[in-house]
């Protein structure tokens, strides 16, 4: 698909922030990098400021993610009703390690720049990062396996959904996955602690 003048300005400058740093980067650079010409005004023909080609990438990015969410559990709580517990574990551990990494760009952003600017951080940790966490939350209370399970979700979508996050993080990070665990093994033990999350009967069940 063909993106729009304004798409490219939002594309190109969230690359640039992500490489370069927010303050480092000009107007001029995020021009040329969408195709106009740099120094010649043409980002604010659709922008007032850098700032704010910065917070319409954050407010984008998180209206996806939220519209992303919500069309992937309805996806999983049709295509995947009738799979084994352990393969619907997996998929969702797997989708969250590749909605991390879709956002790897936002997320070097976030925790490089974005401590200056409290108002966008309100907007990513409320439209993109505390939305996974209750989808996590809403996908476990819905599957029957775990129904007899008086846990607190929350809590414990907090610990699996951290696990993903810190995972893809440490990648990037440092250049190699936490504990040279390659993303197959991690997805193979993260889905082991989940089904220890069963009631007894269920747990026996399986195994």
């Amino acid at each position: 698909m063909t993106r729009s003048t304004r798409e490219r300005i939002i594309d190109e400058a969230l690359r640039l922030f992500a490489e370069r740093g927010y303050s480092a980067t000009s107007v001029a650079e995020i021009e040329a990098a969408s195709g106009l010409s740099p120094g010649a005004g043409g980002l604010y023909r659709h922008f007032k400021s850098k700032y704010e080609v910065l917070a319409a990438a954050m407010n984008e990015h998180a209206a996806r993610t939220s519209a992303q969410i919500a069309e992937t559990l309805a996806e999983m709580s049709t295509v995947e009703a009738d799979l084994p517990i352990e393969e619907r574990l997996a998929h969702l551990c797997r989708s969250g390690l590749a909605k991390v990494r879709e956002e790897s760009e936002l997320t070097r952003v976030f925790f490089r720049d974005l401590s200056q600017f409290p108002e966008l951080v309100a907007v990513v940790r409320e439209g993109l990062l505390q939305p996974m966490f209750d989808a996590i939350t809403t996908w476990f209370r819905a599957q029957p396996e775990y129904a007899g399970a008086d846990l607190d979700w929350p809590a414990i979508g907090a610990v699996l959904g951290g696990a993903v996050i810190h995972y893809r993080l440490f990648q990037e990070t440092v250049g190699e996955p936490p504990g040279r665990a390659e993303k197959d093994r991690f997805v193979d033990s993260w889905v082991r602690l989940a089904l220890g999350l069963m009631p007894s009967p269920a747990v026996q069940a399986i195994g």
